[in-house]
């Protein structure tokens, strides 16, 4: 159990040579969050609406083979500040059509500086229930260099402007 006051993520920071607006683009474009991870694990948006708003829901196809193949995750905009910060909480649809959140979120936090964008990307479990993460095999799910290639990979796509 996390201590109350204490967050539970991983947190890493980047340069990138670009203006908030173009990364700010990229992250709310759910077509191209396959090109700002570094596996194969995104493989293509089931909605394609870009994001504008708290409280949305895209969804992603998934291909993890230790998470048993092929699944779906819809995603909660949980903060929308436009070309300042963007975050979400992974979830899954269940047979009733209800989706369950697993208490994890992604968030992208941009700061301009004079060589372009410090884009700091969170990773935070401290809400993941102790049944959930006994059912993913404990958390974090990935590590610090998950988070820095992630990065790596927002950074590549971003410039090249594809």
């Amino acid at each position: 159990m996390t201590p109350v006051g204490r967050r539970e993520r991983l947190v890493v920071r980047r340069t990138i040579e670009s203006a908030p607006e173009q990364i700010f683009a990229v992250l709310t474009d759910p077509t191209r969050h396959q090109d700002t991870e570094p596996t194969d694990w995104v493989r293509n948006a089931v909605d394609t609406v870009p994001i504008t708003a708290v409280g949305q829901v895209f969804a992603m196809n998934m291909f993890i083979e230790a998470a048993g193949g092929h699944y779906v995750m819809h995603n909660l905009v949980t903060t929308f500040l436009p070309n300042r910060a963007i975050a979400w909480m992974p979830g899954s649809r269940s047979d009733t059509g209800d989706i369950g959140y697993g208490g994890w979120v992604w968030r992208y936090d941009l700061t301009p500086c004079t060589a372009g964008t410090v884009v700091t990307l969170s990773y935070d479990w401290t809400d993941t229930p102790e049944e959930t993460r006994a059912e993913i095999g404990g958390m974090p799910s990935v590590g610090t260099s998950f988070l820095q290639e992630s990065l790596a990979s927002l950074d590549r796509t971003v410039l090249s402007g594809t």
